[in-house]
């Protein structure tokens, strides 16, 4: 008996095996050739593996009454790949499942069923420009957003990473940024080649030819001699924040836009994609992509908000500790800040609550915050107490957030666990700013206690690029659009 059973399970194996190494290369050229995003269930499938592709159909019956078996998803892959449509995010999962499991669709052809689903994008053609993109600077989001423009990498690719602008020059540096690049001690090794070119100062890697600039401030670098124009140039050094500063980088000629990797002073408008991102103007100049905790709390935050209504909250950063401390106790501007980063938890102070008000407005006033930095290089812990204008279970709140993560406009911004086990290092490279801790959810009458979890370095990178993408004009819509709960 026991012999059946083991020859039944590595037979269902295999079967899962094989359809999911026959669903690579079809994702691989849906994107390459058409720009189509595949993923399940918001699980991207973008240079996945055979195993990366059977773990994400285990992953939906958690989320569903039944289960997505390979078998069901691969007649609508290869039916999407003979299909000619605009660019896209498709969600494989959602359509497989539906078309599986909901009545209404009960007895249409796959093709009936993908044409009414897929619309709005079949047979239309790709009029999109291409977008030269430049980055300023190359510390730990630089070279995060460089790994996800490369990874986009293919002759339909309309982001194009054209240059990197570093200090220095020195004799090696180049092989050493390189490096940096190829290896990472938090997200690993770099998926794919990277060599260099002496000659021309520069990194090739996966087919993309990025020019690496020295220079000491914007004013000394001419993009267009390098046949870069009309660039967003995305500043990661953090070394200007306000509109006077951050405009130095419209002296060198090729740039026409640019976005700040932090927090943005004055009137710059302070973008938490998702959230606020309608009001990103096409002639918008320079924009903010805020803060990776104001990413994290701020849909989260605004969806609880539109349920429930927040009288008034704090919010606790429990939060990975940064470059910008020490690593052995030493002279720093900051208070506490100048203690071991990896040998203390120090209490520090956070924008992150006031900042909300600037993607969220009607929590302004309404929110207080403080951070401590923890002895972890990556992945942190917003801890949101909330006072809201109702009473509430968790088993409410927890099916709401659940739903909101699933099938609503903030999916891409909220993702949701149900795991006991769970822990900060399961957390890196998620691609969506905040994870809901279900597990972890307090409720008391009228008060909340929210855990969300978020890989301050990677799921703030993603959001930066889907802000890139809307600056350039190259927004995909999300199919299906089904979404039963509006934000």
């Amino acid at each position: 008996m026991n012999q059946e059973i083991e020859q039944a399970l590595l037979v269902s194996w295999q079967e899962r095996q094989e359809l999911a190494e026959q669903m690579l290369p079809i994702i691989g050229r849906l994107y390459r050739n058409q720009s189509i995003e595949i993923s399940i269930y918001g699980r991207t499938l973008l240079g996945a593996s055979a195993i990366d592709v059977i773990k994400a159909h285990r992953a939906v019956r958690l989320k569903e009454k039944q289960k997505l078996r390979l078998r069901e998803s691969w007649p609508i892959l290869d039916a999407l790949s003979k299909m000619h449509l605009a660019p896209t995010h498709i969600d494989l999962g959602k359509l497989a499942y539906a078309y599986q499991y909901d009545p209404v669709f009960k007895g249409l052809a796959i093709d009936e069923y993908l044409a009414s689903q897929l619309s709005s994008v079949l047979d239309c053609e790709d009029e999109q420009q291409s977008q030269d993109v430049v980055l300023y600077g190359f510390g730990r989001i630089g070279r995060l957003l460089a790994r996800l423009l490369i990874e986009r990498q293919g002759s339909h690719n309309k982001l194009r990473l054209k240059a990197i602008v570093v200090r220095g020059g020195e004799q090696g540096d180049l092989e050493k940024r390189a490096s940096l690049l190829r290896r990472d001690s938090v997200h690993g090794p770099f998926n794919g080649s990277i060599t260099i070119d002496e000659e021309r100062q520069a990194i090739k890697a996966n087919g993309s030819f990025i020019q690496i600039i020295y220079a000491n401030n914007p004013v000394e670098v001419d993009y267009k001699q390098y046949g870069i124009d009309d660039a967003i140039v995305v500043d990661n050094t953090g070394k200007w924040r306000d509109e006077a500063g951050l405009s130095q980088h419209f002296k060198s000629k090729g740039v026409a836009k640019v976005l700040l990797t932090a927090p943005g002073k004055g009137e710059i408008k302070n973008i938490v994609y998702g959230v606020n991102d309608s009001q990103v103007d096409s002639l918008d100049k320079i924009l903010s992509a805020a803060s990776c905790t104001t990413n994290a709390i701020t849909p989260v935050l605004k969806a609880m908000d539109l349920k429930y209504g927040i009288e008034n909250g704090h919010v606790e950063t429990v939060h990975s500790y940064t470059n910008d401390q020490n690593l052995i106790d030493n002279f720093h501007q900051g208070q506490r800040r100048g203690r071991s980063a990896p040998l203390n938890m120090v209490i520090t102070e956070t924008g992150a609550a006031k900042a909300v008000a600037k993607a969220y407005p009607g929590l302004a006033g309404k929110l207080t915050g403080s951070a401590i930095r923890v002895p972890t290089p990556n992945v942190s812990l917003a801890i949101l107490n909330l006072n809201l204008n109702q009473d509430v279970t968790k088993d409410q709140v927890n099916a709401y957030l659940r739903d909101m993560a699933l099938f609503s406009e903030l999916q891409q911004q909220i993702d949701y666990t149900a795991s006991t086990e769970i822990v900060s290092s399961d957390i890196v490279g998620s691609r969506t700013p905040s994870v809901v801790d279900s597990e972890a959810t307090i409720t008391s009458e009228n008060r909340a206690t929210l855990y969300i979890w978020y890989d301050n370095e990677f799921g703030y990178s993603c959001q930066v690029m889907k802000l890139i993408q809307h600056m350039a004009g190259l927004v995909a819509p999300n199919l299906p659009k089904s979404y039963p709960l509006q934000v």
